[in-house]
């Protein structure tokens, strides 16, 4: 496993485990599952060095942070190695709002301490100051260790990150050194690039980090679905997985599975490793097995050659997939078909 240093001192390894899937009905993996895989999951991903781990309030209605909580300790995890990530969903995130809901994550992850509590999504209405004021408090009681957004624009980050200073500026229980906005979590991966434009260089040039999410796209760079299979759950909404898409596709899996072949690897540790090229990133893959959790932790020593990450960056280029409202009738179709 390779790490990069996180402002606790401690190390966070560039491969995490996501547990969206963990306590969610969208996944469909069912009871058993959350009773027994995901525990099986957490233990086998900290034998192999994983340190960062993702949860929020709102993946399965805080059922995700209780697994995960439980999964840990079951583990016997060392809360000096371990990252724990999770996220307020902004609804109304003023400062009390942000430091309730913080006081919840925690309870339910049995923990006393978050080390990265992060704002799920920009709140269109509701401005940084107070939801950054919220955890300026819950970082000077030590509640949380430190802040983090996702699905921030480069603009917005900027702003929180204001807004944070700001807020310590104004705490009397503040400390000298004052707190940034440490990452950014958001979806990237070889089909969403556009955190290339601007939220990639910024982490780099001020020392932050962008937490990919998604980044084998719920599983379609593991190159193992064909135009026509049938997709269940969360795949069943994304665009991605229609057949016209696909298809188009195409080349770039093809391209995986060329890159995978000369290595001896799995399309899905290339698409991961291509992710991890960028220094500033660290990945988040979900697992829906032990299995799954190994092959995402080998990802991260997985070393491409400068002509295979740019054949897999020109493959990315030509893949234009039909999104949005142009892609809504193959929506429908699909949805008529299923219910055949």
């Amino acid at each position: 496993m390779k790490y990069v240093s996180h402002t606790s001192g401690k190390q966070l390894s560039r491969i995490g485990l996501g547990t969206w899937q963990f306590g969610s009905r969208e996944w469909g993996y069912g009871p058993d599952y959350d009773d027994r895989e995901a525990a099986a999951i957490v233990g086998r991903a900290l034998d192999l060095g994983v340190t960062l781990f993702d949860t929020a309030e709102i993946y399965g209605m805080g059922r995700s942070e209780r697994i995960l909580g439980r999964a840990l300790r079951r583990a016997d995890a060392d809360p000096a190695r371990v990252v724990l990530a999770s996220k307020v969903f902004p609804v109304l995130p003023t400062a009390p709002v942000v430091e309730q809901r913080a006081v919840g994550s925690a309870s339910r992850l049995g923990t006393h301490h978050i080390d990265l509590y992060q704002v799920h999504q920009s709140n269109p209405v509701v401005s940084d100051p107070t939801t950054m004021r919220g955890m300026q408090a819950l970082l000077d009681v030590g509640l949380i260790g430190s802040v983090g957004v996702s699905n921030y624009s480069l603009d917005r980050w900027r702003a929180a990150d204001a807004a944070l200073a700001q807020a310590h500026s104004q705490s009397e229980l503040a400390g000298d050194d004052v707190p940034v906005v440490i990452s950014n979590q958001v979806q990237y991966s070889l089909v969403h690039r556009a955190p290339e434009a601007d939220l990639l260089p910024f982490a780099e040039a001020h020392d932050r980090l962008v937490i990919a999410y998604s980044p084998l796209a719920q599983g379609l760079l593991s190159a193992r679905h064909r135009p026509g299979d049938r997709v269940t759950g969360v795949r069943a909404a994304n665009s991605h997985f229609l057949p016209e898409n696909l298809e188009a596709l195409a080349p770039l899996l093809d391209t995986l599975r060329d890159v995978a072949a000369s290595h001896q690897v799995t399309p899905a540790q290339v698409a991961l490793a291509w992710t991890l090229r960028h220094p500033s990133v660290v990945a988040i893959p979900g697992a829906s097995s032990v299995a799954q959790v190994e092959s995402n932790v080998e990802a991260a020593n997985l070393e491409l050659t400068p002509g295979e990450l740019d054949a897999l960056s020109a493959a990315s280029d030509r893949y234009h997939p039909v999104t949005g409202l142009a892609a809504l009738p193959s929506h429908l179709r699909r949805l008529r078909s299923s219910r055949a």
